[in-house]
């Protein structure tokens, strides 16, 4: 019975992913709507009878993963680079935020002070993971996208650190200890934290370069010393771990020439993992009558949260910066909570509940409520208010080109040049170095990655090129961007002549391929370009037509053709540029031409 619950949950999960993919509105919606219907509703799933005395190590484990992999994104010295704006809000306007949020905890519901100041802390961590797919449809203007986005990222570990030390300083002060034993235990277990973190990452570090251990075991091995780091670090002193896991975390992250990226994409997987499940089952033990006891007052709590914390949140923040009153104001209004709220207010909760600190079940209920109210109404209104606002991007027009090798940067430079941005990307550092040294901008990295999401323009893309030497690069972001931008909008290179019948290639993936016509590959266009090929652009005209044009240019292969508004189209196929349209085409090298 228990395994078939446990492949229940992991199926249910897998759907409400799945169904919020299709719509486009964050996950975290349809999992909550799960394990709410699963739990509260039909009583179907009880996750304390079914998991019993491991509920509590699962959760917390959990969690411990779930902080590290915020953990791994925070690198020290992008914060120099990241705005006033940004540092404010991860310091002052998120102790404005706790401040609001505790103290309404307090009055307005009559909670336990210790309660309370809990879920001000908590409550201060926007979720990054939720902010994403809701800037894709809002669309705001760049500085504010950047800022949000760039508050999701760092706010992440930063406030969930916070939350920790918020936590253990309640616990230690709930004991009636003097203020300074109180004072010296939260000493204490913030040292032997933040040593056992510092050690563990120091330790795998020093595997990693020593090549101590196989590439291949590097995803299991991050994983395992995760997990014996938090459990020590907890062993040794209590409700220490979670600090030792994010310090264990960001000191990876800042360790220069560490490959990493492997880690980052298992612990991507893993994380999609165990949010779906984590949230079912958090959701499942939810007691509504709980919220209901409360009264009216939750509503007016909800309305703190965002119209008084954030309001002030931003005003505090943003003191002193260029921003104009429109886009504080869109800043004011989104700030969604998700997966780390969640997880951490329950294993605070269970924590507190075993102290016997009065209140405590209401913690879980009350964060819940706030995720639900913040998601559900930033999700319907922050697109409309954004344009009541005039603080929308205008028409999407950044080209993302999939990859930057040598056929991709010819492409990317010869759009550049007609004034079409371009954004290129590749996990190739060489070929980005080369990108960059050219002017163009590159992504270093896998363009479908939770990483790419949040350094990736997406909400400025209007086309998406697949030129990557590789089958598997572009058909991953073939399906993957056909879905936000539509399949009319996303094309593919070929890599060679007949490899799509003998890699077994979907017959949608082949028909895909269509980028410069049936007969055009990577393997022509980079042979062509390495002899001595040019890309030039060549006005038509009624005096220089394009069968004069071929005439001169015999052998020349449409790319692009830009109309008299300088609109880009993709030569797809057999084309026929009219007089007044500007010609994107490859020239073969002339006889005698040698390459670069």
């Amino acid at each position: 019975m228990i395994a078939l619950s446990l492949a229940g949950i992991a199926l249910i999960s897998l759907l409400a992913q799945w169904l919020a993919w299709s719509v486009r509105v964050p996950a975290i919606l349809f999992l909550l709507l799960s394990g709410l219907l699963l739990g509260p509703v039909t009583g179907l799933l009880d996750p304390d009878q079914l998991l019993g005395d491991l509920l509590f190590p699962l959760v917390s484990l959990s969690v411990a993963i779930i902080l590290f992999e915020g953990a791994l994104t925070l690198h020290l010295t992008e914060l120099k680079g990241i705005g006033k704006v940004v540092r404010n809000l991860c310091s002052t306007g998120m102790l404005v935020s706790f401040a609001v949020i505790g103290a309404a905890s307090y009055w307005l519901l009559g909670l336990d002070w210790r309660v309370a100041m809990v879920l001000g802390a908590v409550l201060v961590v926007t979720g990054p993971t939720v902010v994403a797919p809701m800037l894709s449809v809002i669309r705001p203007v760049r500085e504010v996208d950047k800022i949000l986005r760039w508050e999701g990222i760092v706010i992440d570990p930063i406030g969930a650190l916070f939350a920790v030390l918020v936590f253990e300083a309640v616990r230690l002060g709930s004991q009636g200890d003097l203020i300074d034993h109180t004072l010296l235990a939260l000493a204490k277990t913030v040292g032997v934290g933040s040593l056992i973190g510092v050690a563990a990452g120091w330790i795998t570090t020093l595997i990693m370069r020593k090549d101590w251990l196989p590439v291949s075991l590097h995803k299991f091995g991050v994983l395992a010393l995760v997990l014996v780091t938090f459990t020590l670090s907890d062993w040794l002193s209590h409700e220490s771990g979670l600090l030792a896991v994010t310090v264990f975390g960001i000191w990876l992250a800042n360790q220069e020439g560490l490959d990493l990226e492997e880690v980052l994409a298992f612990k991507e997987d893993l994380a999609v993992i165990l949010i779906s499940s984590l949230f079912i089952l958090l959701a499942a033990r939810l007691d509504l009558a709980q919220l209901w006891q409360l009264g009216p007052m939750v509503l007016v709590l909800l309305c703190v949260v965002q119209f008084v914390a954030r309001p002030l949140c931003i005003l505090v923040s943003t003191l002193g910066s260029d921003l104009p009153w429109r886009a504080r104001a869109l800043l004011a209004w989104i700030a969604p909570r998700g997966i780390v709220a969640a997880a951490v207010s329950a294993s605070f909760a269970i924590s507190m509940h075993e102290a016997g600190i009065e209140d405590a079940d209401k913690l879980v209920p009350l964060v819940f409520a706030v995720i639900i109210f913040t998601v559900v109404l930033q999700s319907l209104t922050a697109t409309p208010l954004a344009r009541l606002l005039d603080m929308r991007q205008s028409a999407p027009n950044v080209w993302l080109l999939i990859g930057a090798n040598s056929v991709a940067r010819a492409i990317g430079k010869a759009l550049a040049d007609q004034g079409i941005p371009v954004q290129l990307s590749d996990p190739a550092w060489e070929h980005c170095k080369l990108a960059r040294m050219s002017g163009l901008p590159c992504y270093f990295g896998n363009p479908q990655s939770e990483h790419a999401e949040r350094h990736l323009p997406l909400t400025s893309i209007s086309t998406v090129l697949a030129l990557s030497p590789s089958r598997h690069n572009n058909a991953l972001g073939v399906l993957h961007f056909a879905h936000l931008y539509g399949e009319e909008k996303v094309h593919s290179l070929r890599s060679s002549e007949q490899h799509g019948k003998a890699n077994r290639e979907s017959a949608t993936f082949r028909a895909r391929q269509n980028l410069f016509g049936a007969d055009i590959n990577f393997a022509r266009l980079s042979g062509l370009l390495s002899r001595g090929g040019q890309i030039k652009a060549t006005r038509l005209s009624d005096t220089f037509d394009w069968d004069q044009y071929q005439e001169a240019n015999p052998g020349a292969i449409p790319l692009f053709v830009l109309d008299a508004k300088a609109r880009p189209r993709v030569v797809t196929g057999p084309v026929t540029p009219l007089p007044g349209e500007l010609l994107i085409a490859l020239q073969p090298p002339r006889e005698g031409a040698t390459g670069p």
